[in-house]
């Protein structure tokens, strides 16, 4: 091979790599619930050390853990108190470090959980912020006057319930906090504040992971001036980010969250990132008004979030004309930015639970779903249990622990129900979770059954096994693109192209057979098994079926 040619191969080789997060499945592994190996009721990191086989024979490309850091666990992690340390119920940072090195010897890419939009109140930075309004880091956090009457500044209020603000009588001035009043907003106005995270990031970019999926990454700038939320229109008022019980839901976010200048930090973020090889990341946004708009704006350029997802399918119908109009609103939207798709994760019911209500066949559901979600245009994010068409728990008020569903109960029942313990064993004790007498949520008596040494050649994990290996050979599907997207009441349509290959992706998304209308002269069926009929007219799709063919 000359010379010219052997550079060509390495430069394509190592383009792969970079971009080895289009099209990636990310597997999402809550750590408190995954597999406790200390037999204390907790999952812990040596739990997931031991576990990775399983991760890697799924046949995803990374994981996602959610945060592991130093916390008091007010919002169970998403409280840091010290960004650099693991907390002692997870383990220490040499059992982070064996985790990230059993994944990498399985060819699993590691992400963690950044959560850099507020810390705990037990933080050394915020310790010292209240202590005055003179010392060096008291404007690391949003610090603000009463009004004269002495009502918070302005009418900002927390997802977690009441107003984002709380008195501090330290300094005899309100903080900001867009979550629990534990959670103090820092301040990105404040350049030190900006290079002080930058820092706790490449801490972890030193110590070896391949990227961060971004908590909240909307909400990092505040409008400077404080200025009033507008009301929204009641016509205008929907329950995606927050419980339709939420008066969050009423007000139009315009000044709390989604600044401009949060562009500015994303760009100097990406900087950062783009010192490593082979470094991705994924952000969530969380604005109702703003989700897809946002998407673009922080994805696109190449100079800024590789990747980001909104909470258009972790809520919504699963009906075909909601799904075509949201794809198509984003591919006309998000243009040269990739979007991560997600149907459950650690924060919303789960999929199988909110979407096959009634009478409806849950596996035929689980089975479709998993179909749907892992051939859209775009990367994915698998939450643990999916793979396993787990329900959402029925947790019993005495057992809550998350703080949401207690403020909000009995008309919100909170995020307990999709963090109960991973079933891997029947009859194991705990069901394979952990030894102790007690775990930190109950393991719900109905997802025994579905555990994972239950999981037959036609089970829910097996079709996850199969699709992906189907997925990974079919360039289409990974990072192709998307083309032909409709819908009739009851099918979804859509084409997948990459090359010269180019797929039909059908699927019936009703409870009743249905049939489209097509010249299946030039399609011929892929080596995807299906259960459609050819008919004289085009093709018959059982309920809940789908379909993939070829086109030529």
């Amino acid at each position: 091979m000359s010379t010219f040619a052997l550079q060509n191969s390495a430069k394509d080789k190592w383009q792969k790599q970079k971009d080895w997060w289009r099209g990636a499945v990310i597997y999402q592994i809550y750590p408190r619930s995954f597999q406790d190996a200390n037999g204390d009721g907790i999952g812990d990191l040596r739990g997931i050390t031991d576990r990775l086989d399983y991760v890697a024979d799924l046949g995803v490309d990374a994981i996602w853990l959610s945060p592991f850091f130093t916390s008091p666990m007010k919002d169970f992690g998403y409280d840091v108190s010290n960004y650099r340390d693991v907390d002692p119920i997870f383990g220490t940072l040499a059992d982070f470090d064996q985790l990230l090195e059993k994944a990498h010897s399985l060819g699993l890419k590691v992400m963690i959980d950044q959560v850099i939009s507020h810390t705990s109140d037990l933080h050394d930075w915020f310790e010292q912020s209240r202590r005055d309004k003179t010392n060096e880091k008291a404007d690391w956090y949003v610090w603000a006057d009463a009004k004269p009457d002495g009502s918070p500044p302005n009418n900002w209020l927390s997802i977690f319930g009441g107003s984002a603000w709380t008195w501090d009588p330290r300094r005899c001035q309100y903080y900001l906090h867009n979550f629990l009043a534990s959670q103090p907003d820092l301040n990105f106005h404040n350049a030190e504040v900006r290079k002080a995270l930058l820092s706790e990031v490449r801490f972890w970019l030193d110590r070896g992971v391949d990227g961060f999926r971004l908590d909240t990454v909307n909400f990092y700038v505040h409008d400077a001036s404080l200025r009033d939320n507008p009301a929204l229109p009641k016509d205008q008022i929907n329950s995606t980010i927050a419980p339709a019980v939420n008066p969050y839901n009423w007000q139009n976010h315009q000044f709390d969250k989604s600044q401009p200048e949060n562009v500015d930090f994303l760009a100097d973020l990406r900087a950062v990132l783009d010192e490593y090889d082979h470094i991705t990341t994924v952000g969530e946004i969380g604005d109702a008004q703003r989700q897809l708009e946002l998407m673009a704006e922080y994805t696109s350029g190449g100079n800024k979030l590789h990747m980001a997802y909104t909470f258009d399918f972790l809520g919504g119908e699963f009906k075909a004309p909601y799904f075509a109009e949201r794809i198509k609103e984003l591919e006309n939207i998000v243009t040269d930015g990739w979007p991560c798709w997600a149907f459950s994760n650690h924060d919303v019911v789960r999929h199988v639970s909110r979407w096959a209500t009634n009478e409806r066949d849950h596996k035929a559901l689980a089975r479709l779903s998993a179909m749907l979600l892992l051939s859209l245009r775009g990367s994915v994010c698998l939450y643990q249990g999916e793979e396993l068409a787990l329900p959402e728990a029925d947790i019993a008020y005495e057992d809550l622990v998350d703080p949401y569903g207690i403020e909000f109960w009995p008309n919100f029942k909170g995020r307990d129900g999709c963090r109960t313990p991973m079933v891997w064993q029947k009859n194991g004790p705990n069901a394979g979770f952990s030894i102790a007498n007690k775990t930190w949520l109950p393991v719900p008596r109905a997802h025994k059954d579905l555990a994972v040494d239950q999981q037959g050649d036609e089970s829910i994990l097996r079709l996850y096994q199969d699709f992906l290996r189907f997925r990974r050979d079919h360039k289409a599907l990974t990072t192709g693109a998307i083309e032909k997207v409709s819908a009739t009441d009851q099918i979804l349509s859509f084409e997948r192209t990459a090359d010269d290959e180019r797929l039909l992706c059908l699927f019936n998304m009703s409870d009743e057979a249905a049939e489209i209308a097509l010249d299946m002269n030039n399609i011929a069926d892929s080596d995807w098994p299906h259960a459609a009929e050819r008919t004289d007219a085009g093709l018959k799709l059982p309920p809940l079926g789908a379909y993939i063919g070829v086109i030529g």
